[in-house]
């Protein structure tokens, strides 16, 4: 430290010391002398350039969407097809000005590709110059319109950018609406009409009685494909106009022969004509006291020759998911929402759990991180595993894309090597702390061992 003097000169050499400069932050020559400077030499040091303003991103334009319809008197169907984007005349070039800027902001943050940039700007162009109300919200149905007659896979994209430029009118059906309608086309119209009350209180719930909460849409489409097949037949070979009209006979009568199908027919009907009857829709619940054909269901091996091919197939994301569930046993809606923060360390952090990796895991693990990053480098999705729709987006994938990727049921290989751990230990405990199961589900793999070991 070298003392300076009143004037800021130092006291050995009478030279003027130069101040220690701080960010952000200046002193004067009588704080600085309090305890002394380091002497430095002059102009050493780089000057910090000034931060440029942020550019301010382009204003939207206040008057859209329009609040006016233009009226037409009939629709025609589009030929999309027969005409290129660069051809089109846009009425509204200031509004495509603008969805230009929206998209370009989302396609950088997303690390769009410039193919998926470009068809999706394209097909925006296409239905901007083809609106019967320019500046108006532009239908799904037509943003469908345009993907599917050009073989164009980016519906998703034109539908978030839209919905992003407040621009999008959503007309689509709900798929499990669309379904249910497709199973009561032919019936007639009393029956269809408490076919739809049953659905609507198992989409919607209910709050009158029976008071009910909404139901998965799987548990939906389930109950009423196997309820669906039995009242078709009831309509055509019954001659049946109303559900009113079935009795205990006409239910035994289109029961399947099959023990596992017979179990959910009769649990969808009896659930069906439960709520029929609460809601005075039917006279008698002809379900009643019927008994179905008792079915195991105990968990069975299976063989694992798919399962080695997936771990040593030369597409990495095979073969890491095939290693992680038939090493770890995960539950396939668990791999879906893997981050990538969670696997650190050698460890996979998953429900509050540090799960020390196999040695082949983590091999597949890196080999598919690096893959990641070679073909989607510039993606923000935080999920572990992402495939070619997710990639751009920041939404994980579904369990059934998993076991289509392996090739074989991920629900299948996870119930196998618990019951080989059963089977090895016998252990409830056990069980429940390595796969995370409940101790009446840990018992459902113990008691399989049981009667394993009673044959």
């Amino acid at each position: 430290m070298v003392p300076l003097n009143e004037r800021g000169y130092c006291r050995l050499c009478c030279r003027q010391a130069h101040f220690v400069r701080t960010p952000h932050y200046a002193i004067d020559v009588v704080e600085a002398n309090r305890q002394g400077q380091q002497l430095f030499i002059a102009d050493l040091f780089r000057q910090k350039r000034p931060t440029p303003p942020p550019i301010p991103a382009a204003a939207w334009p206040s008057h859209y969407p329009v609040s006016h319809r233009q009226l037409t008197l009939c629709d025609l169907e589009r030929d999309y097809t027969a005409v290129r984007p660069a051809e089109l005349a846009l009425p509204l070039p200031d509004l495509a000005v603008a969805i230009d800027d929206v998209l370009a902001d989302h396609a950088g943050r997303h690390g769009w590709g410039k193919g998926l940039h470009s068809n999706t700007r394209n097909a925006i162009r296409m239905l901007l110059a083809t609106q019967d109300t320019p500046g108006a919200p532009i239908t799904a149905s037509a943003a469908a319109a345009v993907s599917t007659s050009r073989s164009l896979d980016n519906l998703k994209s034109v539908l978030e950018i839209l919905d992003a430029a407040d621009l999008l009118d959503d007309d689509r059906v709900p798929t499990l609406d669309a379904y249910a309608e497709r199973q009561v086309a032919d019936l007639p119209e009393p029956m269809a009409n408490e076919f739809r009350e049953w659905f609507q209180a198992m989409r919607d719930g209910s709050t009158t009685p029976p008071r009910s909460r909404p139901l998965n849409p799987a548990t939906i489409r389930a109950r009423i494909t196997h309820a669906a097949a039995a009242i078709r037949t009831w309509a055509t070979s019954n001659g049946f106009s109303s559900l009113r009209e079935v009795g205990r006979d006409d239910v035994i009568a289109v029961m399947p022969a099959q023990a596992y199908r017979y179990r959910q027919t009769l649990t969808a009907l009896r659930t069906m004509f439960r709520f029929l009857k609460a809601r005075r829709l039917v006279f008698t619940n002809p379900t009643l006291r019927l008994r179905g054909p008792q079915v195991g269901n105990h968990p069975l091996p299976i063989d694992l020759t798919p399962v080695r091919h997936a771990m040593l197939s030369t597409k990495p994301i095979r073969a890491a998911l095939a290693a992680l569930i038939a090493f770890h046993a995960l539950r396939p809606k668990d791999v879906c929402v893997l981050l990538l923060t969670d696997v650190r360390d050698g460890h996979l952090h998953i429900d509050g759990r540090a799960m020390l990796l196999a040695e082949p895991v983590r091999t597949k693990l890196a080999a598919w991180l690096e893959e990641r990053a070679r073909r989607w480098p510039h993606s923000i999705n935080p999920y572990l595993f992402i495939n070619l729709h997710t990639a751009v987006r920041a939404c994980r994938v579904d369990p059934t894309w998993i076991s289509a990727t392996i090739g074989f049921s991920a629900q299948a290989i996870r119930e196998d090597r618990i019951l080989h751990e059963a089977i090895t230990t016998g252990d409830v405990r056990r069980l429940s702390d390595l796969f995370g199961l409940t101790i009446g589900g840990a018992e459902r793999y113990t008691h399989t061992r049981q009667l394993d070991t009673t044959d």
